[in-house]
């Protein structure tokens, strides 16, 4: 065997380059231990194969719904503040939400983890967030991936996406395509940001790399707010709500829903309605954490914009009809009436006004 044929090891070659393959080589019983903590029966083999199996049974026309998402510079806040964990579980929760747009229920994830120069025991805590929402809400984590990215991340920064799917019956899907003038809107707060909005909050609270030392933008991130009664980071960090165990057993009588992330309340509502509706909401109707206010003042922002970047505390908007709105209120305590369905026109621009004290916000 000549020199260039050589076989010898060459982890400390790839270690010098950025990757360490022995450190990897490390983790994955660890991942794995984590996976088997958050299990269903349908999963075949073993997580740590080329791919993950699950074998789809108990339906009779089984419809897929499947969601791709990240978790946003919210990693850089996570990551300023030492907090990892939560922002697995926003990542979980915020993919979960997203296809219970369509009734369908979670089977399993998969997640993806890109970093520089992130230590074991930081991958670790992600995932273990990861895991811990897989578990709460009944779903596989059939895998994932970890890549070490040198030159593409600087070190200690990471990036965090998962993919989630679901399953429903087939003729069972919730499209918005019944909603009709006289249903009714009723909505399920956030607790604060969940997963959007994080690049302007980044910028009014100082907290950008370009807003001071690391030190410096750590102590404005602790520091107890006032307004808040906590810190920036507690506020900030709050993980994504997951909706599934809210309105799981209501589904049947659901015509449409709508998470409220990027584009706000109105660009995600007008996502699910029929050309020949609009709504209008009433905003005093649901709570709003002060976090919004604190970033709306510090911000000189106006009440366009934050409804615009926001979710002003509307996590999720659920229309009924008004016969099954009483019911649907019953049965799930989280839910509350804050708006209704009316006559509209696909071509007039705001099909969603969103109403406080008689007003327009």
């Amino acid at each position: 065997m000549t020199q260039a044929e050589s076989i010898e090891p060459t982890a400390t070659a790839y270690a010098a380059a950025g990757v360490d393959v022995d450190a990897n080589d490390r983790l994955i019983p660890r991942y794995r231990d984590l996976a088997q903590s958050a299990t269903r029966p349908e999963q075949l083999g073993d997580v740590g194969a080329f791919s993950g199996l699950f074998e789809l049974s108990g339906y009779r026309c089984p419809v897929l719904a499947a969601s791709t998402d990240g978790v946003g510079t919210k990693v850089m806040i996570a990551s300023l503040a030492g907090r990892l964990e939560g922002v697995g579980r926003d990542l979980v929760n915020h993919c979960i939400n997203d296809i219970l747009c369509a009734g369908a229920a979670p089977l399993f994830f998969l997640d993806y983890l890109a970093a520089h120069e992130l230590s074991e025991d930081d991958k670790v805590a992600i995932v273990s967030g990861v895991a811990a929402a897989c578990r709460e809400s009944g779903v596989a984590l059939l895998g994932g991936e970890t890549a070490d990215m040198p030159d593409l991340y600087p070190s200690g920064h990471f990036d965090l996406a998962g993919t989630i799917v679901g399953v429903l019956e087939r003729g069972e899907e919730i499209t918005g395509a019944g909603i009709q003038p006289g249903d009714v809107v009723l909505g399920l707060a956030s607790n604060g940001l969940h997963t959007n909005g994080y690049s302007l909050a980044r910028q009014v609270f100082g907290l950008r790399p370009e807003d001071g030392s690391w030190a410096e933008r750590q102590r404005r991130l602790e520091s107890l707010e006032p307004s808040l009664g906590e810190s920036l980071a507690d506020a900030l960090l709050r993980p994504h709500r997951s909706y599934w165990p809210a309105i799981r057993c209501v589904l049947d009588r659901i015509k449409g829903i709508a998470h409220i992330t990027g584009g706000g309340i109105a660009g995600n509502l007008e996502r699910i309605l029929p050309a020949s509706v609009a709504v209008e909401l009433d905003s005093s109707r649901w709570p709003r954490p002060p976090i919004f206010d604190l970033i709306q003042t510090r911000g000189a922002i106006s009440s366009a914009e934050m409804h615009r970047v926001f979710n002003m505390g509307l996590g999720m908007a659920i229309v009924v009809s008004a016969e099954d709105a009483d019911s649907v209120l019953q049965e799930t305590d989280d839910l509350n009436r804050i708006g209704r369905v009316l006559p509209g026109d696909s071509s007039v621009s705001g099909r969603v006004a969103i109403m406080r004290a008689g007003e327009a916000v």
